[in-house]
């Protein structure tokens, strides 16, 4: 997906690029397209760094990768996306010692790191302007992901600055659609 949208990374990243830099190739960099390609992964030696897509531990196959490494102290999770409340990547950025991953018990060993500032989720700006361009059609958004802070500022700031009636639901919370 970012090979395929490289024209939506910020201007320092496309002039790299438009100077003829493959910025997704270099030296022992391979893709895991298919299932069988990350199972593999396992099988090759250490030291080795495997990433993935931003996400919240909750599904895909890194889970498995991280139910090897997480009770290896050896290893490092480095996390770089946002984590929601409750997911089990948040557990771990939080400081979990131990989480529950396929039914099993899975004790931290590994380091814990964070970067942050690399969501691929709209800055609130860019969640405005997204909604104002669909505004005459909507009739209602629903905020569900960020901090409760951050939910209930960005709906206040639809409310303000277009009329839109913006919610953020509570947990459990069912709204009719239809």
């Amino acid at each position: 997906i970012y090979k395929k949208y490289e024209n939506l990374f910020n201007n320092n990243v496309q002039n790299i690029i438009k100077s003829g830099d493959d910025i997704f190739n270099f030296p022992c960099l391979s893709f895991s397209l298919e299932t069988s390609e990350s199972k593999a992964i396992n099988d090759v030696e250490n030291p080795k760094i495997i990433m993935a897509g931003s996400g919240m531990s909750n599904g895909g196959r890194i889970v498995h990768h991280e139910k090897r490494y997480l009770s290896d102290p050896k290893s490092t999770l480095l996390i770089i996306g946002y984590q929601a409340i409750n997911t089990l990547g948040r557990k771990i950025q939080d400081g979990a010692t131990n989480v529950k991953m396929f039914g099993e018990n899975v004790p931290i060993r590994a380091k814990i790191e964070n970067i942050r500032g690399y969501s691929a989720h709209a800055d609130s700006d860019g969640l405005v302007a997204f909604v104002k361009n669909t505004k005459e059609k909507v009739k209602k958004v629903f905020i569900t992901m960020g901090e409760p802070k951050s939910a209930n500022t960005l709906a206040n700031r639809l409310h303000k600055e277009l009329n839109v009636d913006a919610v953020v639901p509570n947990e459990g919370e069912q709204t009719e659609l239809f």
